[in-house]
């Protein structure tokens, strides 16, 4: 294995090529991944490609970091089996729906969007209005946006990465809780089961003209159908706007950001995938968890003070060029805990305690 540091400098681009290329290729193949396993694969393989050179041992690193969030996933994905036959908790249909309803004045605001922008008739099959694309888009920023940051992140600032990654398995499992002990069905689905007027399931319209419009069926193949309260489409992306947010401080523009959260909630709520209630209960778990974060990071600086901190989301501190080779080393005695995962990084050898 040749050392780091007599590593040819194209060996990356080359690797990351080949990599996205045999990525494309894949899932036109073999379809969009539907299962965390294959999920986080593609996530070490990137990380692979990143570190092309480095020993194998470097590359194992990865699984002990991101476990985890590998966890939360394949909880998820059995947290409806969970509800149904470990507890016996039954689905919750009518409280949100009485819920919107007093917030909109006796009007359902799934029934009015889509009988106001969907078409006549409303159906998943018809075709698609111009904004649908961009709305599909957004919804489906859910499935890459959240582990997309902690991979990047992971591969440019350990730092950072843990303080997201913290955030994002937290919220996970927050949302894990209340489904498996409160189960709680969306607008399609009520109204499939007769508590609703018809409403259409409107969410891969968006993508049919552009030849993706089976990728919405092969996720929901796999979901969870009554994890509807709190809604983690609402709540990650409220999170990882105010994570951005708070990481840009000083740049007036940065509010613009919540553009995102607002734009995701509106099409949830007219795809019929989510009630309002449900995302105005993601906002709030979102920020819950921010702020527990935020105040747990800033009790451990206090106790434990350092003379250098990482940089921010955008690399205001640029990492050293040994962070950035370097896909893992052990803990410094000045690094924090690492409630998400594994050991510390090169890059947390310049902090020292004052």
């Amino acid at each position: 294995m040749i050392a780091p540091a007599a590593i040819p400098r194209w060996w990356r681009p080359a690797a990351l090529t080949v990599y996205g290329i045999a990525l494309v290729v894949w899932v036109v193949e073999a379809g969009m991944p539907k299962d965390p396993f294959v999920m986080f694969a593609i996530l070490w393989l990137a990380s692979v490609a990143w570190y092309a050179g480095h020993p194998w041992r470097q590359h194992a690193q990865f699984f002990k970091d991101w476990w985890p969030a590998f966890a939360a996933l394949v909880l998820y994905m059995y947290s409806r089996g969970l509800s149904d036959e470990l507890i016996g908790m039954p689905v919750h249909w009518v409280m949100p729906i009485e819920v919107d309803r007093w917030m909109f004045g006796g009007h359902l605001p799934t029934e009015v969007l889509q009988d106001r922008l969907c078409g006549d008739p409303c159906q998943s099959a018809s075709d698609p209005r111009w904004f649908d694309l961009l709305f599909t888009s957004v919804y489906n920023t859910h499935f890459v946006l959240g582990l997309g940051l902690a991979l990047v992140l992971y591969l440019r600032n350990r730092r950072e990465w843990i303080s997201w990654l913290t955030r994002y398995v937290a919220i996970n499992v927050a949302g894990l809780v209340v489904y498996v002990f409160y189960p709680m069905a969306p607008p399609w689905l009520a109204a499939q089961e007769g508590y609703l007027d018809p409403v259409a399931r409107l969410t891969g319209r968006g993508w049919r003209d552009i030849g993706l419009g089976g990728f919405h069926h092969a996720l929901a193949a796999v979901g969870n159908p009554v994890a509807a309260m709190p809604s983690l489409h609402a709540g990650v992306a409220m999170l990882v706007t105010i994570y951005a947010i708070s990481r840009l401080r000083g740049r007036a523009w940065r509010w613009v950001l919540l553009v995102y959260p607002l734009t995701m909630a509106f099409a949830l709520v007219y795809y019929g995938e989510h009630y309002v209630i449900d995302a105005i209960a993601g906002w709030a778990v979102a920020l819950a968890v921010h702020v527990g974060v935020t105040v747990w990071e800033r009790r451990y600086f206090a106790r434990h003070p350092v003379t250098t901190r990482s940089g921010s989301l955008l690399s205001q501190a640029a990492p050293t060029a040994e962070s950035s080779e370097s896909p893992g080393s052990p803990e410094s005695p000045g690094s924090p805990p690492h409630p998400v995962g594994g050991a510390g990084t090169a890059d947390e050898r310049v902090v020292r305690r004052g």
